[in-house]
């Protein structure tokens, strides 16, 4: 936890929710979300992002708006991923704080007066922690734990274990993660990154209100590389330093035989096809590693320079701030 800057009060409260294929559970969840929202003094808008949903979610979600003018609805063209979705609303939204939470209902919205409570006492990034396994499978929670051991190893900045995307943001740390323009989002580590006054809450996991969870193991593959490859360079080092321990070992070889001829003993020299092959293996396996490493980040430089938007909109309907809206039924 870092210092908190000087107090402030939070006149405004955007809700960001990135959605996907959730029909049926996003009117469970905002019914739970509005009965904490309507007891909070802030003038507060929820912006539901739709990462091009192909159920009845969309309906749902026109429905939910239609009945409530703080309720918008940002419709991406097509599924552009989780990270995709989350910057879609942050750049939407204009309140003095925002926060975002998963509509699965495994982050629990009674936390949010709490937040806004730490971030008018100055913290600038309220994050927020999983601690139990309630609504996580073993496989799942065994590879968080791997990742974010991998990531703080590898990387120069530190991300607690657990955290989620699910946090506050005051305005100033939104405009700071608005100016990081990158194609290749890990948004976790860059709230991180930005090294805002930040507090951490922790949270239960709660189970989902309905359906299962759409980050697939090849989804968290492609998160752990967004977070791996563009935070570090340190791969890079390591392979420098792989091949650097070979060179010394072929050089302390070179020397241990050349003992031999030198002392007239170069009849015991027996050549071992094993462990000619062994080290051809060995030293090809760690080139052709290198090689991977070193083309992943080509890749990724490659995808940067292209400069291709992060999200497409294909519609928005923004919320309305107005206190006569506030006390329109959820």
């Amino acid at each position: 936890m870092s210092q908190p800057s000087k107090s402030r009060k939070l006149r405004s409260l955007d809700i960001i929710v990135p959605v996907y294929n959730e029909a049926g559970v996003v009117k469970k969840f905002h019914q739970s979300l509005m009965a904490v929202l309507e007891n909070l003094k802030q003038d507060t808008t929820v912006l539901y992002v739709d990462d091009g949903s192909r159920d009845e979610t969309p309906t749902e979600l026109a429905a939910l708006a239609a009945k409530n003018a703080r309720v918008g609805v940002a419709t991406l063209s097509r599924n552009f991923g989780h990270q995709a979705a989350l910057t879609a609303g942050l750049q939407l939204v204009d309140a003095d704080a925002v926060i975002s939470i998963d509509g699965d209902g495994q982050n629990p919205p009674r936390l949010i007066p709490e937040m806004i409570r730490q971030a008018e006492a100055g913290f600038d990034v309220v994050q927020t922690k999983r601690v139990g396994g309630a609504g996580l499978g073993w496989f799942k929670d065994l590879t968080s734990r791997l990742f974010y051991w991998l990531i703080n190893l590898m990387s120069g900045t530190e991300i607690a274990p657990g955290v989620a995307d699910f946090r506050l943001l005051t305005r100033p740390a939104l405009d700071a993660l608005r100016d990081l323009p990158e194609y290749h989002r890990f948004l976790r580590g860059m709230a991180s990154w930005i090294g805002f006054p930040t507090i951490t809450l922790s949270y239960e996991v709660g189970p989902r209100l309905g359906g299962r969870s759409k980050y697939s193991l090849r989804r968290m593959l492609g998160l752990a590389a967004d977070a791996l490859f563009s935070f570090t360079l340190r791969p890079l080092y390591l392979m420098v330093a792989a091949g650097s321990m070979f060179l010394l070992f072929a050089f302390a070889e070179l020397i241990y035989v050349s003992s031999f001829w030198l002392r007239g003993l170069g009849h015991l020299l027996v050549p071992g096809w094993s462990s000619l092959m062994f080290v051809i293996l060995f030293v090809g396996g760690t080139t052709m590693l290198s090689l991977g490493v070193t083309a992943m980040y080509v890749g990724y430089i490659f995808q940067e320079v292209k400069n291709r938007p992060v999200y497409v909109l294909s519609s928005y309907r923004k919320p309305s701030r107005t206190r006569r809206a506030a006390k329109t039924k959820a």
